[in-house]
């Protein structure tokens, strides 16, 4: 089962944000967190849905961000600035990327893209939502745990969506945080994007499919639940084998990475015109990872 509305997952668990953008608060007895940095645009609904669901903000003491790509860390500058208590986390690799000021210029350029696509072009301009060199934080590497009280948050590093990917795991609620390295519940299929590596992204889903989870919580339309959580991930690796072989299939048909990235995203374009990528942007991620298959990755 999928939830897609925002609102309590499970005591201790809620789901905010939007179901093309998710965020995550996991509430421990001594303090609480979010999960995922989520999209720029969401900022007046996390607010909102902070007075609606009766989320106290200022018990929020860390932020997780599981990789550095713009709808991952959008909201992470207006929290920070906003609450200067909070303690961000990321991958060491994360924060490299993160205080590149060429990454930091496409974050805040790709953020107003989708922000316009999406509507809500407004927000990028009525809060501080972009990345400059004010914020900073902590890294986390594999085997970490961040304690929330009477919960764990376990760390695991799982490249190849992105090369700064981890995983977080609450081991007390079952629930898993993998972001987009462990596949991504669009509509009734499941969709798999090894943008930085796609054989390190398969190894990364056998590493974590193990893991018991009862809540996948993914960064995109929103939770799954009950019996196709304990699922999901292993059906993740099954559509990444059959993903990856269409990339292959078309490139070699094609002859040529641009057009066998232009074909594959016109149609997904005109499969899903409701997807939360600009045609632009999801043609240069099927081009990141038909570069690196071509080159034998």
């Amino acid at each position: 089962m999928r939830i897609r509305e925002p609102g309590k997952i499970r005591e201790g668990l809620w789901m905010l944000g939007r179901a093309e953008s998710c965020v995550y608060v996991v509430e421990g007895t001594t303090e609480s967190m979010i999960i995922s940095g989520g999209i720029s645009y969401l900022v007046p609904s996390l607010l909102e849905q902070f007075d609606t669901f009766g989320i106290d903000p200022t018990r929020i003491t860390k932020l997780l961000i599981l990789h550095a790509h713009f709808d991952h860390v959008g909201i992470v500058p207006f929290f920070k600035r906003r609450y200067p208590h909070l303690n961000v986390y990321a991958s060491a690799r994360g924060w490299e990327i993160l205080e590149m000021v060429k990454a930091r210029r496409i974050i805040n350029e790709f953020s107003r893209a989708v922000s316009l696509r999406m509507g809500k072009e407004g927000v990028c301009d009525r809060y501080d939502v972009d990345w400059r060199d004010d914020v900073t934080g902590n890294a986390l590497s594999e085997g970490d745990r961040l304690e929330l009280g009477n919960l764990d948050v376990l760390i695991h590093e799982t490249p190849g969506h992105s090369s700064c990917s981890i995983t977080a795991y609450v081991p007390q609620l079952k629930a898993l945080f993998a972001s987009d390295a462990g596949g991504i519940p669009y509509k009734e299929t499941i969709l798999t994007y090894g943008n930085s590596n796609f054989t390190m992204y398969q190894q990364s889903l056998e590493k974590i499919k193990d893991l018991d989870a009862e809540y996948v919580c993914a960064d995109h339309y929103g939770c799954v639940v009950g019996a196709e959580a304990k699922d999901f991930t292993r059906a993740t690796a099954v559509k990444a084998r059959e993903y990856r072989a269409l990339l292959e299939k078309t490139y070699r048909r094609t002859g040529d990475i641009q057009t066998a990235a232009r074909e594959l995203a016109s149609a997904f374009q005109r499969e899903h015109p409701d997807n939360i990528l600009t045609r632009e942007i999801s043609e240069e991620v099927i081009k990141q990872m038909i570069q690196h298959i071509a080159h034998g990755d």
